[in-house]
């Protein structure tokens, strides 16, 4: 409403009303309220008239500097702004985005501050250290190529990149860089950054790249990369009931999706897909006596060898 009468001066209730799609009655009580919360807010009556906001009020946010006006959707994350090198900008912003609201405006946005919190790494895990993510900001604002000691996990495991960065995207508390290098674009993860040095070189972001249908085409390729193979796998009823924990929820889904009970048994056989052999291994040895492997005979092999190896360990066999 308010910026409705800012961009078009002076409008009516029943017009107001009919351009938000509400009652004039309610048009009415927000326009109360907006004079209750200090906007200079007046009527004039008459077949002309209507409500207008005193000249030369606008609902302007002055004084931010370019820094500030870049973090301001990073302004209810402090942790991911600390992690970017923003702490300072995202706390001068709020404080200016708050002192440009109303009183009872101000109260509102403090009130919502207080209730919502967000904690983006998982359960079970330390935040993980990233010394070089604020020198990959300037870059990223900057337009400037960054040249980069890259560890990877093939050999050979540290390399050198120049790097052209599109974007950062924080997936369960871990940073990640998408840029190009070598004429593709590829994800990087930024702990792996051992040494970062900015570069004299500038570059466009390719028209038409979009850093969300980048990142849903890269995950949607990754669990197509991620799974190597299958697995027919026996449940007891707890084992069932424990799968959910301790596998992620694309295994779930294609068990439950083939499953079928076993014939005189109250167990459950299910297929579910494996990135390897030595990882389906740990996977299902969290699940102890409530699990079976029935396929592929390798894994079925390395449990066994795994258990009897663990058997005179402990002294019992």
């Amino acid at each position: 409403m308010l910026l409705l009468l800012q961009t078009r001066g002076r409008m009516s209730a029943r017009r107001l009303a009919d351009e938000l799609g509400i009652s004039v009655r309610t048009a009415y009580r927000d326009l109360d309220r907006l004079q209750a919360a200090g906007v200079p807010l007046y009527a004039e009556h008459g077949r002309a008239g209507g409500y207008q906001l005193l000249d030369g009020y606008r609902t302007r946010l002055t004084g931010l500097s370019e820094g500030e006006a870049r973090v301001l959707f990073l302004a209810g994350l402090p942790a991911p702004a600390a992690d970017l090198g923003l702490a300072a900008e995202v706390t001068a912003a709020r404080l200016k985005l708050l002192a440009a609201l109303p009183v009872a405006l101000r109260e509102e946005a403090t009130r919502t501050d207080a209730v919502f919190h967000l904690d983006a790494p998982g359960w079970y895990r330390e935040a993980e250290a990233t010394p070089h993510l604020p020198l990959l900001v300037d870059a990223l604002f900057s337009r400037r190529a960054v040249d980069v000691r890259y560890r990877r996990w093939r050999e050979p495991q540290e390399v050198n990149r120049r790097l052209r960065p599109y974007g950062l995207v924080l997936k369960s508390g871990t940073w990640y860089l998408v840029a190009a290098a070598k004429g593709r674009t590829a994800t990087y993860r930024v702990t792996q950054v051992l040494d970062a040095v900015l570069s004299d070189e500038r570059f466009d972001r390719p028209e038409g790249f979009v850093l969300s249908e980048y990142w849903s085409s890269y995950l949607d390729d990754f669990q197509a990369r991620r799974y190597t193979g299958t697995a027919t796998i026996r449940l007891s009823p707890r084992g069932h009931e424990r799968l959910a924990a301790n596998v992620p929820p694309e295994v779930v889904r294609s068990f439950d999706s083939t499953a079928t009970v076993v014939d005189g048994d109250d167990w459950i056989e299910g297929v579910i897909p494996i990135e390897s052999v030595e990882h389906a291994c740990g996977e299902l040895l969290r699940l102890g006596i409530d699990a079976e492997v029935v396929a592929p005979l390798e894994l079925r092999q390395m449990m066994a060898d795994t258990v009897r190896v663990l058997v005179r360990a402990y002294g019992l066999g």
